[in-house]
């Protein structure tokens, strides 16, 4: 057991919205875990069930703080906002409604964080490790090297093309440092964080199981399948993908002239955009670039939208 300091090592952040018949899975694995330097954080947003009532009963038995708080619905990013705000842990790690993890998981995030020497982990953002399925079966791919690798999250993304659900914590003052952007309507691709932070700072990935994944998973804080719905966040997310991440193009460059051509596909679903007070041009000059090349293809993507709605 590592010595516990002035503030939890871990906040587990849970977001939830009528949630009730599955947050169990979150409580179960945090009272199994063997390393216990932790707070369990719940931001319900809005839930009309029994959610509050469950949370109370485990409160009054629980072994590890646990704190929750009620909001008027206001989609996931805002919930995910005020858990930052409220988090008390050097790290901080969110948990689906629906999840679950190993007895070791939070014990081997732990370790694999102060592993890093100690004057090298201001230039770190956090830890990620692997996920399975239900049956024990790895998702997604493993990450390059024998334990894992130190890098950027573009790197993995781009350069490695390690794909599927990944898990891990970040440092809580950065993401404070980065919120999600809230005047947006509907849902805010993560990108839209992770992106700006990976710029800077580097992940430890590692080549560890340390969450279960779900089929049918938690969605019901993120999106519809409207694109019109989704536009704003959307449109965001491809802003700042072509701003921060346009150094990888030739790594990629498919994904890149993709994301190019929603980039138009979503401006144009958006109505009002002045009302939205956001910056949506790319700042690269070659993301831009890429913007102008092919907006045909995203005109032409916007148009079979249109075309399904009606």
């Amino acid at each position: 057991m590592m010595p516990k300091g002035p503030y939890p090592f871990f906040t587990v952040f849970t977001p939830t919205f009528n949630r009730a018949g599955v947050l169990y899975r979150v409580y179960d694995s945090l009272r199994a875990q063997s390393f216990r330097d932790f707070e369990w954080l719940i931001v319900d947003d809005g839930s009309t069930d029994d959610t509050g009532t469950l949370v109370a009963a485990w409160q009054a038995v629980s072994d590890f703080p646990i704190r929750y708080v009620w909001q008027a619905n206001g989609h996931k990013k805002t919930a995910f906002n005020h858990g930052v705000r409220l988090a008390r842990g050097v790290l901080f790690l969110p948990a689906d409604s629906d999840d679950s993890f190993p007895p070791d998981a939070l014990a081997v995030l732990a370790a694999h964080w102060l592993a890093i020497p100690e004057q090298a982990r201001e230039g770190f953002s956090g830890v990620c490790g692997l996920c399975k399925d239900e049956l024990g079966e790895r998702v997604g791919d493993p990450f390059p090297g024998g334990w894992g690798i130190d890098a950027s999250p573009q790197e993995i993304k781009h350069r490695y093309k390690v794909r599927g659900e990944k898990w891990g914590g970040t440092r809580t003052d950065l993401l404070r440092a980065n919120p999600f952007p809230e005047q947006l309507p509907g849902h805010v691709p993560e990108n839209a964080v992770w992106s700006v932070i990976g710029r800077r700072y580097q992940t430890r990935f590692i080549n560890h199981l340390v969450r279960v994944y779900h089929q049918g998973a938690d969605n019901q804080l993120t999106q519809t399948g409207d694109p019109g719905a989704q536009a704003p966040g959307a449109l965001f997310a491809k802003y700042v993908t072509l701003s921060h991440e346009i150094d990888w193009f030739w790594q990629h460059p498919l994904f890149f002239i993709l994301e190019a051509a929603r980039w138009t596909r979503f401006r144009l679903h958006v109505k009002r955009l002045r009302e939205l007070n956001t910056r949506f041009w790319p700042t690269s000059l070659r993301g831009g670039a890429l913007v102008i090349l092919f907006a045909p293809l995203g005109l032409v993507w916007w148009l079979c939208d249109r075309w399904r709605a009606n």
